[in-house]
């Protein structure tokens, strides 16, 4: 199993960053180019037990990807994998107050790569970019939600 995790601050009330989370619409926002999501289905606000379908297209290859929203309060939830790219993967999203106008953003991942060799090719290289990913999760949520 690998670990992964990322914390950032941004200046916005923790009602604010917790609501731009749970819109479906928000994984595409914050997600860096050149990595375009399809999104199948997925309800607009998402809330305990409901289910995304979605495509992450690397260039000419779409990644199929279905998960499950559990564990959500008003501090976080969490979306683990049905089906797609890794044996397992558990993203655990928290917000923690830092004041009445910042919110710490913590992101953990747990992940299994699976044992086929081109899935275990494709895991490796979407681990190595996991860095990059969130980093640019940081600052394009950043850019959305603080108000200068």
């Amino acid at each position: 199993m690998v670990k992964f995790q990322h914390r950032f601050l941004v200046r916005a009330a923790l009602e604010r960053v917790a609501h731009f989370h749970a819109q479906s619409d928000s994984m595409r926002a914050i997600t860096p180019p050149p990595i375009i999501v399809q999104m199948h289905a997925a309800p607009p606000e998402l809330s305990e037990g409901d289910e995304m379908e979605f495509s992450l297209w690397f260039g000419p290859l779409p990644v199929r990807w279905k998960a499950r929203i559990e564990q959500v309060s008003p501090t976080g939830f969490v979306d683990r994998q049905i089906e797609g790219p890794f044996k397992t993967w558990e993203h655990k999203h928290r917000f923690i107050p830092r004041g009445e106008s910042a919110t710490e953003v913590s992101d953990e991942i747990e992940l299994t790569i699976r044992r086929e060799p081109i899935w275990a090719l494709l895991g490796i290289a979407m681990r190595i970019s996991l860095p990059f990913l969130f980093a640019y999760r940081g600052w394009k949520t950043k850019r959305l939600l603080e108000v200068n």
